[in-house]
Parts: structure tokens; C-alpha cells; sequence
């Protein structure tokens, strides 16, 4: 097979997002596929001997992906590595967005030692969503520090919040928090276009949602609150996460498999 891109070892470290949460699939490790299942496929059909780890764990903060995933990924002797930290410690009240771009950046610092190429992501736009509206604006402040971190470090950005496409509420887990399977799938197009890798994955578009009335969608809401909502709330209230008890689901290198 003709290489048509350099790297051959890839390592992704990351939260939820990473895991692939939200993109349920019972024969993928984990039982998630996601998007950067999506990208190691594609990217093993243009190199021989590719192999794939993913160490990412959902709920963990920026510091215990820092703490718990770096040195793991580091030892694999990845030439390409994908970080996306940073959201779960946004959207707690009280967190300055500042400061968390500031931990990243140290985080980056160690990902590029060993020269890596290092792919990062910023938030996307949820103006849309109720649930995470009320941090848009701190999104925002940590997407404007973490180009300022890629510019420094030389890091690969994909623009998330120039995704129009997340827009769509059906990109969108029911939860409101995860991207759904069309959402992932969407992400694993930007992220193959970000590395300048040539991929067959087409863009999906769906058929137009019907309008709702208000009273279908205030019922929605309440639906949604009682399923996913107050659960959230009473583990943060017990100081639980969602990845207690969770390890990684592929914490070894391997050629990746659909």
C-alpha cells in the first residue's frame, strides 16, 4: 500500500468526547465507536502497520488528563496525537477559562517533546443548546486562548465552532451534552481535513426536522430533565463522575478494526 501520509502510530487522549460517547456500537471496543475510531480507520487504509490507541475517559477534568493519559500516550511512541481537554472544567460554574487554556497549553508543551504532530480542539458554538447556552461565552474565551496555544506550539486546530453542521440538533446525543453518531461522523470529516488526509467520508444530511409546537417541545424538555439532567446534577452534588470505574478502551497500540 503507497503511504499517503506520515504517520503510522496514532494516540488519542481526551474526555468523552474522545471516547466516543454518544455513538453507541456494540462491536467496537468500549461500546462506542466516535469520531477518532472513525479517523484511525481511515487512516490505516493509507498506511501499512498503522496502529491505534485511544486512553481517552469520560467525565475526566483537563488535570487528570494531564495527570492519568499523557505519559501512558507518550510511551506509545505516537508521531500523531489528539488532545481535546478542557470541557468538562468549562461548563462547572465558576471556572476561568483563562486558566484552564493556561493548564492546556502545559499539557501541549509535553505532547510536542518528543515531536509528535499534535491535533487540538476548540469548543463548538452551543448557542443553540439550552442546557449549555449560559457558557458560551466562556467557550469562546478558551477557543480564542487555544488558537493562541496551536499558533505557539505548533498544533493542528479543528475548528469546531466553524461547524455549522453541529448546529443541527439531530448531531446531537439525546443527553445535549454528546454528539450523536451523525455528529461524530461529522467531527472525523474535519479531522481528516484538518490533517490534510484525502478520505471518502461524505458529509450526511439528513432531511429536514419537523416544526414543533411549543407544547411538544416543552414536553421534550421536561423528558429530557428527568432523564439526564437531574442524574448529572446528583453526581456532581456527590462529587461522582461518569467515568468512575471506567478505563481506557484501547490502551494499547493495535491495528485498528471495524
Amino acid at each position: 500500500m503507497s503511504q499517503l501520509h506520515p504517520w503510522s502510530r496514532y494516540v488519542a487522549i481526551g474526555d468523552s468526547f474522545t471516547e466516543g460517547i454518544g455513538d453507541p456500537e456494540p462491536d467496537s471496543p468500549g461500546g462506542h465507536r466516535g469520531w477518532a475510531d472513525r479517523v484511525a480507520e481511515k487512516l490505516a487504509e493509507r498506511t501499512d502497520d498503522f496502529a491505534y490507541a485511544n486512553l481517552a475517559v469520560r467525565g475526566r477534568l483537563l488535570q487528570q488528563i494531564a495527570d492519568e493519559q499523557i505519559e501512558p500516550a507518550l510511551a506509545l511512541r505516537p508521531d500523531l496525537i489528539s488532545i481535546s481537554a478542557g470541557g468538562n472544567d468549562i461548563i462547572r460554574p465558576g471556572t476561568d477559562p483563562d486558566e484552564v487554556a493556561a493548564r492546556f497549553e502545559r499539557a501541549i508543551v509535553r505532547l510536542r517533546s518528543d515531536g509528535a504532530t499534535v491535533v487540538m480542539f476548540n469548543g463548538p458554538d452551543i448557542g443553540m443548546t439550552p442546557v449549555l447556552r449560559r457558557v458560551r461565552g466562556k467557550v469562546a474565551i478558551y477557543n480564542e486562548n487555544l488558537r493562541y496555544v496551536a499558533a505557539t506550539h505548533d498544533a493542528i486546530v479543528v475548528d469546531m465552532w466553524a461547524l455549522r453542521e453541529l448546529q443541527d440538533s439531530r448531531m446531537w446525543h439525546p443527553d445535549r451534552l454528546h454528539f450523536s453518531g451523525l455528529g461524530h461522523h461529522t467531527i472525523a470529516r474535519a479531522t481528516l481535513d484538518a490533517l490534510g488526509v484525502a478520505h471518502d467520508l461524505e458529509p450526511m444530511r439528513p432531511e429536514p426536522l419537523p416544526v414543533r409546537t411549543w407544547r411538544q417541545a416543552r414536553t421534550e424538555d421536561m423528558g429530557w430533565a428527568r432523564e439526564y439532567l437531574v442524574p448529572w446534577v446528583v453526581r456532581r452534588i456527590r462529587h461522582q463522575s461518569s467515568g468512575d470505574r471506567i478505563t481506557a478502551k484501547r490502551p494499547d497500540a493495535l491495528p485498528p478494526r471495524r
